[in-house]
């Protein structure tokens, strides 16, 4: 892990959870039938005003497990190339057991018990992860295993907008569509997303924030 400092007072705030934001492309929309192609996770960190911002990204190319089911129409939306010699992909197990430890890190760091998924449609994203620490038959998935936090709906709350690209736009993000649908860019600004919603919420509370001290 870096030299991010995690404030513990971000347990207080989300009820002993570390929120982490994680995106996945993928060949389908079968969670148990479709390849993970990529994985990335932006941990969340919360600064002495009680502000959150993105903190620590990891991300990971996968090559398909075996069997796995690629749709090409899937691969047309999100311009992945499992062949291409130059993605340095790694196998799920190989991938997932390099991502996990950074995050129990944060979370003993933050003083927090669990992480909790973000996503843009976050189901999605949750669904392939579970699929992918059930192949690998991996015991210690720092995830929530069903609760998450979806930014559709803060951002549909806040904004009156669904779409991430949109959303961001609205909450005064920039917003780079040739980069758009890669794991890591598009886990980066939901982070971004879901920092300003939540502090955008804790500026117009009349209650003291978080990251102060006394009881919230």
């Amino acid at each position: 892990m870096s030299d991010i400092t995690y404030n513990n007072a971000i347990a207080q705030r989300f009820r002993g959870f570390l929120p982490v934001v994680v995106d996945v492309e993928t060949g389908g929309f079968d969670a148990v039938r479709d390849a993970l192609l990529e994985i990335a996770a932006t941990t969340i960190a919360m600064d002495d005003q009680g502000m959150l911002y993105p903190a620590e990204r990891l991300a990971f190319h996968l090559t398909p497990f075996e069997g796995a089911n690629i749709d090409p129409k899937a691969l047309e939306f999100n311009g992945i190339d499992p062949d291409h010699p130059f993605r340095q992909a790694l196998p799920e197990s190989q991938a997932l057991n390099l991502l996990f430890p950074p995050i129990r890190k944060a979370i003993k760091a933050s003083g927090c018990k669990r992480a909790i998924l973000v996503g843009h449609n976050a189901f999605f994203d949750l669904g392939f992860l579970n699929a992918a620490v059930e192949r690998c038959g991996i015991k210690r998935n720092p995830f929530h295993p069903f609760s998450t936090f979806d930014t559709v709906t803060l951002a549909g709350v806040a904004y009156g907008q669904t779409v991430l690209a949109r959303a961001a736009q609205c909450a005064g993000l920039d917003w780079d569509s040739s980069q758009a649908h890669s794991a890591i860019y598009d886990t980066e600004q939901t982070a971004k997303l879901f920092c300003t919603v939540i502090n955008q919420w804790q500026r117009l509370s009349q209650e003291k924030p978080w990251g102060s001290t006394g009881t919230s």
